[in-house]
């Protein structure tokens, strides 16, 4: 008992060990958003059909593998308490359950996507959007083993307190597809295709970079059906959260460009500013995560309260920072997209309304991410499923089709389903709703 307890070495001084696992991590994330901002550059001096093309496509994309990304946080989970139990030995066991499962994953979402692919000229408002989404699509679903063996080790590297190996992979495969999108868009005339196959020969490197960086410690472990079982158990509730808020998001895009090319377009701009804001909070919430998983393997609940707070005391002052940009900067930030007058005012005001709910989106991810750290998957999974569908996709029907708003209905939905549930996160972490599920992961844990 007494090595457990002194596995928590940052008990006494939380926030350094907040920072020191965050600051990588919000590295990673914005370097993601400039892998995705350079990507919409590119493509948006191709016109306003293949902007909107990229954007159905790659939400298209992300919709067929975020199961797999959510299930696969699992494995963060499982480390993260076997090292706080002072089970270190466990991670290479959960490192093998979790290379299995998302092999498994890649076969599955490949043919899913591949029947995805002939109904986005369905949704499409014109046939050359649906085309470029097609084109797109069809290219990103190739690098889904890669792009899954990649969440596998990161999630792991995370788990084990190393979020600086994942953030000099994800820098690396940055720098690799901004030079391939100018190489491939610009230079060849690949167009959107170009985009695609730069974005998977980034992931590929990126893979290949933690790969290497992490040799010392990828070492294989013995798996049993109980492993997989379990990692199961323990990723399908987060796992099925992304994808049915990502499949609520996915009809609000579709919804969306039923609208207006001009509309889709705007939105997909806007997505990509919003990254800049919300991409950085969750770096304090996968940090809180790792911690609080520390903690309950550890049996130091009560480490978990004060690790949210300090995550929430960031959170809110980075996204309340945010939200003055994007009332006081919309319009310069719109016209570093596009020179269009009509496409330039309607980003302006989805980033107004995105200016709204900065600081609650902010809550509500560190939120999540400290219940998922405990053990308690299910609850976040719930609130996250049914506040995505009862707000966001009817009040997009509602506000922006029937009565006119056009993408701005969307993001006022979106806002209404991000303030309740941070809401709603807050109260089950204060009132300690976590409690039962971090006694039962830390049992499972020492066992």
């Amino acid at each position: 008992m007494k090595k457990e307890r002194e596995s928590l070495e940052w008990r006494h001084r939380p926030f350094p060990e907040l920072v020191r696992l965050a600051w990588p991590i919000a590295v990673s994330t914005l370097s993601y958003s400039v892998m995705t901002l350079v990507d919409t550059l590119f493509v948006g001096r191709l016109g306003a059909s293949a902007l909107a093309g990229v954007g159905l496509g790659g939400v298209a994309a992300f919709t067929v593998l975020c199961f797999g990304f959510g299930l696969l946080r699992g494995v963060k989970i499982l480390v993260s308490q076997a090292v706080g139990a002072g089970r270190a030995g466990m991670a290479k066991t959960w490192l093998s359950a979790g290379l299995i499962l998302a092999a498994i994953l890649s076969v599955v979402m490949i043919g899913a996507g591949e029947l995805l692919v002939r109904f986005l000229h369905q949704v499409a408002e014109s046939r050359a959007t649906g085309d470029a989404a097609e084109a797109y699509l069809t290219v990103r679903l190739l690098g889904t083993p890669v792009l899954l063996g990649f969440v596998t080790l990161r999630e792991h590297s995370y788990g084990l307190g190393d979020s600086r190996g994942p953030m000099a992979a994800t820098v690396a495969a940055n720098v690799v597809n901004v030079a391939l999108d100018t190489v491939f868009i610009l230079g060849l005339g690949w167009g959107v295709e170009g985009a695609a196959w730069s974005s998977v020969v980034g992931q590929t490197v990126e893979l290949l970079v933690l790969a290497w960086l992490a040799r010392g410690r990828l070492q294989l472990g013995v798996v049993r059906w109980a492993h997989l079982r379990e990692l199961w158990s323990v990723g399908v509730p987060t796992g099925f959260q992304f994808w049915m808020e990502v499949g609520s998001f996915a009809l609000l895009t579709v919804i969306i460009s039923r609208i207006g090319e001009v509309d889709l377009a705007a939105h997909q701009v806007a997505l990509q500013v919003m990254h800049f804001s919300f991409l950085p909070t969750v770096a304090l919430s996968e940090a809180a995560s790792i911690m609080a998983g520390q903690a309950v393997g550890a049996g130091r609940v009560r480490l978990v309260k004060r690790v949210a707070r300090l995550a929430l005391v960031g959170a809110v002052a980075y996204t309340g920072l945010c939200t003055l940009v994007l009332v006081f900067g919309a319009e310069l930030l719109a016209r570093a997209f596009t020179s269009d007058g009509a496409l330039v005012a309607t980003i302006v005001t989805l980033l107004h309304v995105g200016a709204f709910f900065q600081v609650a989106d902010g809550a509500a991810i560190v939120g999540r991410g400290v219940l998922r750290g405990t053990g308690d998957v299910r609850f976040p999974a719930v609130v996250g499923i049914t506040t995505a569908w009862v707000c966001t996709p009817p009040l997009a029907w509602w506000l922006g089709h029937e009565l006119g708003l056009g993408a701005q209905g969307g993001w006022i939905g979106l806002s209404l389903e991000i303030t309740t549930a941070a809401v709603i996160f807050w109260w089950r972490l204060e009132r300690a709703g976590w409690l039962r599920s971090a006694k039962t992961m830390r049992a499972q844990a020492l066992a």
